[in-house]
């Protein structure tokens, strides 16, 4: 009578190892398919950050021309052409990452158009002037005394540097 009673257990009715079959497999994708976008998650946000950080830096490299400029080594059309081309270069690659931020991350795009604006202003302005003075012979004269005021470019790296933060 106790094996008739095992024999309809098995034969009509679900188990629980028929239950463990079937959820075990399902908790195990559940777990992959949570890694797999945990993972994506975390891969997006550092490409993102990386896109942030050569943005900010491409800017931070046009807010040094000046002192490039003062400091360049002789007065030669070829020093004039090599940092001429450097500053085309850098408002080339300013331009290539304002374009891409529009695309990856549109609410970063106009704090850092009024970063590359509010830089081109100020250190514009000191390239034009340190164009006018003679280029530097002396060590001593590396150690320019002051640094040019980029108050504004700062501010505008802040408040760019807070919106990316936000969108990271």
């Amino acid at each position: 009578m106790e094996v008739v009673a095992a024999a309809q257990a098995t034969d009509g009715g679900w188990t629980w190892a028929q239950t463990a079959a079937l959820i075990v497999p399902c908790i195990a994708l559940a777990g992959a398919v949570l890694t797999y976008v945990l993972n994506q998650r975390a891969a997006r946000r550092e490409r993102r950050a990386k896109t942030f950080a050569e943005a900010l830096t491409a800017v931070e490299e046009y807010l040094e021309m000046p002192y490039r400029v003062r400091r360049r080594p002789e007065s030669s059309a070829a020093v004039r052409q090599q940092l001429t081309d450097e500053v085309s270069g850098l408002l080339a690659r300013m331009a290539f990452h304002q374009a891409w931020l529009q695309i990856e991350a549109s609410s970063v795009a106009g704090p850092y158009a009024t970063l590359v604006a509010t830089a081109r202003a100020e250190a514009g302005a000191q390239m034009s002037l340190a164009w006018q003075q003679p280029p530097i012979t002396t060590d001593s004269g590396m150690n320019l005394g002051s640094a040019h005021p980029r108050d504004r470019s700062n501010r505008a790296r802040a408040a760019c540097i807070e919106v990316m933060r936000r969108k990271l």
